[in-house]
């Protein structure tokens, strides 16, 4: 038999501290120590440096969120899988628990199959991690724990309502916010001396944006603004850094976000330097309708709604030029007006549209 797996058990309910202690044992693959409270929790677990804690959070002398605070400075206890067992069944409670580095959170009553899967699972875990690198492991966090941690840092955020035009920030400005955008439509671009705009980013409900300038600790190089009426949420700077800092998982999700951003910019460039006017064009149309949420894979037409500036913008080009291409395409019945708005009628044939 494998070597037994030693597991720390703080818990002031008697009860439950010898029932718990009990399962674990017959089991016959776990030592278990014991703590009635979290004073004395955390001095067994660093005198014994267990393979697994479980531990309640309201006791006297020290609640579980300080055994795990303290656990956490400490180099020998830092990465010890950590498992919460409580009645505080709260979303709230759930947050702080994950936000302070716990890996798991099992609600009393909890029966001993829940109980064991939890354990299992996280000591399973446990020994991949150590195999990986320390970054590896630092990156251990689910989707849906990435998405709570985010949801939380949205709810603690102040909401802007701009009106349609209405400036969010200018070049050269010092960050201050990562924006979110809680409903409508921005675009980020970049504007010239003689009146040209070339469009750097369109978001919609859901997308950040602002990001960058933040994490390279840099000035905006560009302008944003809101398409139409919106809502966005302004996340504090310091606020965000110091989710990326203490969850590098949200720190690698962002730098993805900042990779797609340059390859998309990489494929503006080059189709400006290799494609035709009437290419960027067709591209354009279709670029808005995908950041418009529509998933151009499955749907072959869409309507967008998007001015000729802001396609010229985004094809880089002049709105006459713009406005003449519009007249091909429609010619061509590749796209129709519909109140206002472009109907396109085959994204696959605008796709093919030739140099």
């Amino acid at each position: 038999m494998k070597n037994k797996k030693t597991i720390l058990i703080i818990e002031d309910n008697i009860d439950i501290r010898e029932g718990t202690t009990e399962i674990l044992e017959l089991t016959g693959r776990y030592d278990v120590i014991t703590a009635e409270n979290g004073r004395i929790g955390v001095d067994l677990a660093t005198r014994h440096i267990p393979d697994l804690i479980l531990c309640d959070i309201m006791m006297p002398e020290l609640d579980g969120y300080g055994v795990l605070f303290m656990l956490s400075k400490i180099e020998s206890t830092a990465k010890i899988p950590f498992i919460f067992l409580t009645a505080k069944a709260e979303r709230a409670d759930m947050r702080k628990a994950m936000e302070m580095g716990a890996d798991d959170y099992l609600t009393k009553p909890f029966d001993d199959v829940e109980l064991m899967n939890a354990i299992e699972v996280r000591l399973k875990k446990h020994e991949q991690l150590s195999a990986d690198t320390p970054e590896d492991a630092d990156l251990n966090l689910s989707e849906e724990e990435q998405v709570l941690l985010l949801q939380e840092l949205l709810a603690n955020s102040r909401v802007k309502t701009l009106k349609k035009k209405q400036s969010i920030f200018e070049k050269d400005d010092s960050p201050t916010y990562v924006y979110y955008v809680k409903s409508g439509q921005i675009r980020s671009f970049k504007s010239y001396k003689d009146g040209r705009e070339l469009s750097t980013g369109i978001y919609i409900e859901g997308n950040y944006f602002g990001y960058a300038s933040v994490l390279l600790n840099e000035n905006y190089e560009d302008y944003a603004e809101a398409v139409e009426p919106s809502e966005v949420i302004l996340i504090p700077k310091d606020a965000f850094l110091e989710l990326l800092w203490k969850k590098p998982a949200i720190a690698s999700k962002f730098i993805k976000l900042l990779s797609v951003d340059l390859r998309e910019k990489e494929e503006q460039l080059l189709g400006f330097a290799y494609h035709s006017v009437r290419k960027r064009v067709a591209n354009a149309l279709i670029s808005v309708a995908e950041k418009s949420g529509i998933n151009i894979n499955e749907v072959n037409a869409c309507t967008i709604d998007i001015t000729r500036d802001g396609i010229a913008s985004i094809a880089g080009t002049a709105n006459e030029t713009v406005s003449r291409m519009l007249s091909d395409f429609k010619e061509e019945k590749l796209i129709s007006k519909e109140k206002g708005k472009i109907f396109i009628n085959s994204i696959k044939n605008l796709r093919d549209v030739k140099q």
